[in-house]
């Protein structure tokens, strides 16, 4: 991915590094070849030539892009089941990425961990992203997922003989395990995602108290997984699922929707990040009953929704760390509507408007691995920035409002935003 030469600043804002600090009224960044140089306090900052570019934050806040951390790009406008697996070809659905990547970052997201994605295709929509062929997030792939046969992802009557190739791989015991991860290793996916446990779509066979997969299967994944460089997450709703996570040696945990004393310790003690994708259970609640959804997945989902909300309070209060980002893609939770998730968090979990941001940018980049890199409004990384228009920490849901972002920066060019016509000419800077 190209990034910016030259030098630019962005000025008269709320400075949100990242970090955890307090912000910084009358802040300023300047950016020299895409990457920071300095971020602080406008009396602070050193003094440029005249006609140095610029953008101003009209009084409103300056803050890293944001992080989505469980990214489905190829999920869209699903409401049933065979929507995810057969009701498009992969021709339309790699189309179907890559404006889903582009709305994410219009939205202010400058990365994102995928969470799952058909045929592969985030791997090769990294790739296109990187190369500046379309735009998107920096991306972490993870390709298919890994289910246990008859667990939460294998729907599929075996009469019909469809098969679940293009969307997760099912496997029976450890050795099918280990060579699903081979499978993926070939197939280039930084994160292999897997199925411990249910969840509360499925009540009849696979309920969110429900378990997937064996120990003997995730630690094979595990094993295999780490051996190839490679880090494993996993659906985990089931008190009994997070823990052989955590006992397997998986490398994040998707929900830990309910977690106990015993289970926290052992997160804690093991620093394993947990991103937990609430805002899906808040829009099944209020939207299910528009799409015929049952008063029994309802109820499941309002019993995830509360497990899942005072399991993120306990972990975040005991120093454990958290992710945000969330099922998008589905129809009552549609792509474009990201930040949700954040505003979710400050009005009912109880977070504070900084601490969610910190978990939507630092804690995002280092569930990537790539916290050097970005995350942070910090001297030496990259200039991943967005400038939104209004006080953020005052009202967080004003970054659900895409006309109030003035400017999405990756590596210091103008991306999407308000300003990016005014300051095109920057784009052409690169090398």
């Amino acid at each position: 991915m190209k990034i910016a030469q030259g030098e630019l600043v962005i000025h008269n804002g709320t400075l949100i590094l990242g970090t955890g600090a307090s912000a910084i009224p009358c802040g300023t960044v300047h950016l020299r070849d895409g990457r920071i140089a300095y971020a602080g306090s406008a009396l602070g900052a050193p003094v440029l030539p005249p006609g140095t570019p610029s953008i101003d934050a009209a009084g409103g806040t300056i803050m890293p892009g944001l992080v989505e951390a469980h990214f489905h790009p190829t999920y869209f406008n699903v409401a049933a089941l065979e929507d995810l697996d057969i009701k498009y070809p992969v021709e339309y659905v790699t189309l179907l990425a890559a404006a889903n990547a582009r709305l994410a970052l219009e939205c202010g997201y400058t990365a994102a961990r995928s969470g799952g994605s058909l045929f592969n295709i985030d791997v090769w929509l990294k790739k296109a992203i990187e190369s500046d062929i379309t735009p998107g997030p920096r991306l972490a792939a993870s390709g298919r997922e890994i289910c246990g046969v008859g667990g939460l992802m294998d729907w599929n009557p075996d009469f019909r003989k469809l098969g679940m190739e293009g969307l997760v791989l099912l496997v029976n015991g450890p050795d099918e395990a280990r060579a699903a991860v081979r499978k993926l290793v070939k197939d280039g996916v930084e994160w292999v995602k897997t199925y411990p446990t249910g969840d509360a779509a499925a009540p009849d066979t696979n309920d969110h108290h429900t378990l997937c997969m064996t120990f003997e299967e995730m630690y094979a994944c595990v094993a295999t997984a780490h051996n190839h460089g490679l880090k494993v997450t996993g659906h985990c709703r089931a008190t009994a699922g997070i823990k052989n996570a955590l006992l397997a040696g998986y490398d994040t945990l998707e929900h830990a929707t309910f977690i106990d004393n015993e289970t926290l310790d052992l997160l804690l003690e093991r620093n394993t990040p947990v991103v937990p994708a609430l805002y899906f259970e808040q829009a099944s609640i209020e939207r299910g009953p528009e799409f015929r959804m049952p008063q029994r997945i309802i109820d499941g989902h309002i019993e995830c929704r509360e497990g899942g909300a005072e399991s993120a309070r306990r972990i975040l209060r005991a120093g454990g760390r958290l992710g945000m980002g969330g099922d998008y893609g589905f129809a009552w939770t549609p792509h474009g509507i990201y930040a949700k998730e954040l505003s979710f968090f400050v009005k009912y979990v109880g977070f504070s408007p900084l601490e969610t941001i910190t978990c939507a940018t630092k804690t995002g980049a280092e569930i990537m691995g790539r916290d050097a890199e970005f995350g942070t409004l910090e001297v030496g990384k990259l200039g991943d920035i967005l400038v939104v228009a209004g006080d953020v920490l005052a009202d967080i849901a004003i970054l659900e409002d895409r006309a109030r972002i003035l400017a999405v920066l990756q590596g210091g060019i103008v991306k999407a935003g308000q300003a990016k016509s005014s300051i095109e000419r920057l784009n052409t800077a690169t090398h």
